[in-house]
């Protein structure tokens, strides 16, 4: 038998490296706030407007800052881990996750804040890969590890559950508090880390050219798409944005093909299940991402309900989704990915779906119940189609494959937020422009469910 296929006996007898559980709680805090700031600002937005201004663009960019920079700066911080160790990643990722919330609680005017946040999904970015290191080097038993990357995983089903009634609750006191809620956990994760042995180095070397190629493409494509929706897309500054993504995502691709040391080799896309998985992020993260930011408002500005009561709708969707995944692994385990991906998108466009149709009700509880199938069918197809990604990519290129995956999931969010912030922006459109960014949202899962009964079955 060859050795891929078992775990040798031995392995169990490997211990834990010193203060693991430290470790795991570090890591777990860590993923708590990396997903936390995704949602819990979500119903903070209409109290940021009020307060800074900058009208659905300023809110946009609150969101897409975030998510435009932990999208772009993912495959680097891998490399930066391996490079100074995971502990000193992790640490310096902690600290900037700190001084960056700070300086969102404390923004001026809303120019200020999306640079604060933009910042902030940076040190997101160098946090992540980072927080996933070190547990694999404090749990070098491989059935002890997977349990922890389990305990770890939890920090996001956490956040996702608490994110958005928290984010009301502290919005009702004042927006601010959404961000320094963050600096009591960054102090006590730096204090933790304190006890943690230092991580090893590997010599990595950057790309430099494809890291600077990505973030410019990601900006401008994300710019042209939010200012089009505002400006139109025949507007000179549109035009030129768009233009300049084109030419940058082409000249990256380049750079990724004949580079010695690229971020994102094209090879991995030879892998069969690799592409299958990339489409199903992309339209996870339009669904769930683009469902709560216009639901989020419908609730808020057109329903005129406030941030608590907002972020209590959700709730119920919180609690089917940690539901959601704790079913996924048996479920994966039984019938092989397929099922859970396949049922979980289409649980997902039934969702939006119900939420097109009955949006004329404008009812709350409505709302509430139509977002349930939407949480929970998500988390059934997430942790499944993960495992999908590493279908056929050799043992060295796992990270790499992880982070790309990864980083497809976080475009696809920050593209639904422009596009259908736009579509929403105009008040005496409003309806009209949530059903059509729930409808497209629909579309693209549906799409995604029908491409995903082409994963291999369980033999």
């Amino acid at each position: 038998m060859p050795q891929t296929d078992a775990v040798p006996a031995a392995a169990s007898t490997i211990p834990d490296a010193p203060h693991a559980r430290i470790v795991i709680t570090t890591a777990s805090l860590g993923f708590f706030l990396i997903t936390l700031d995704i949602s819990i600002v979500n119903v903070a937005r209409s109290r940021i407007r009020s307060g800074l201004g900058g009208g659905t663009t300023g809110q946009q960019w609150t969101i897409d800052g975030y998510t435009l920079l932990f999208a772009a700066l993912l495959l680097f911080a891998g490399t930066l881990s391996d490079r100074i160790g995971a502990k000193k990643a992790l640490g310096a990722g902690i600290v900037g996750f700190g001084l960056t919330s700070a300086a969102c609680a404390a923004a001026p005017t809303i120019e200020v804040l999306v640079a604060a946040r933009c910042a902030q999904g940076a040190a997101a970015a160098i946090m992540l890969p980072a927080s996933m290191a070190l547990v694999r080097e404090a749990f070098p038993d491989p059935r002890r590890r997977a349990g922890a990357l389990g305990v770890w995983a939890v920090g996001g089903a956490v956040a996702g559950l608490v994110g958005q009634p928290l984010g009301g609750l502290l919005t009702t006191l004042d927006w601010r508090w959404v961000f320094t809620i963050n600096l009591p956990v960054c102090a006590a994760m730096v204090a933790f880390l304190a006890a943690v042995a230092p991580s090893p180095t590997r010599p990595s070397r950057f790309d430099w050219a494809g890291q600077i190629l990505a973030v410019v493409a990601l900006s401008t494509l994300v710019y042209g798409l939010i200012e089009g929706g505002h400006r139109g897309f025949t507007h000179p500054t549109v035009v030129v944005a768009l233009a300049a993504a084109v030419i940058t995502l082409a000249a990256f691709l380049a750079v990724q093909a004949r580079g010695r040391h690229p971020m994102m080799p094209l090879e991995l896309f030879q892998a069969y299940g690799f592409r299958l998985a990339l489409p199903v992020g992309f339209a996870f993260m339009v669904g769930n991402y683009g469902n709560v930011f216009v639901v989020s408002l419908f609730l808020q500005q057109h329903l005129e309900l406030s941030p608590l009561h907002a972020g209590l709708a959700f709730l119920p969707s919180a609690f089917f989704a940690i539901a959601g995944n704790l079913a996924s692994g048996p479920v994966t385990n039984r019938f092989g990915a397929r099922v859970p991906v396949v049922t979980g998108l289409l649980s997902m466009t039934a969702g939006l779906l119900a939420l097109l149709l009955t949006a004329p009700l404008e009812s709350p509880v409505i709302t509430a119940l139509c977002v349930i199938p939407i949480g929970a069918g998500g988390s059934l197809a997430m942790p499944s189609i993960t495992s999908v990604v590493l279908e056929g990519v050799p043992a060295e290129r796992a990270g790499t494959a992880s982070a790309v995956f990864n980083t497809f999931r976080q475009i696809g969010g920050a593209v639904a937020i422009a596009v259908f912030g736009a579509l929403i922006a105009n008040p005496d459109t409003f309806l009209t422009g949530l059903r059509i960014s729930l409808a497209s949202a629909a579309a693209l899962l549906l799409l995604a469910a029908l491409n995903s009964t082409r994963i291999q079955p369980r033999d």
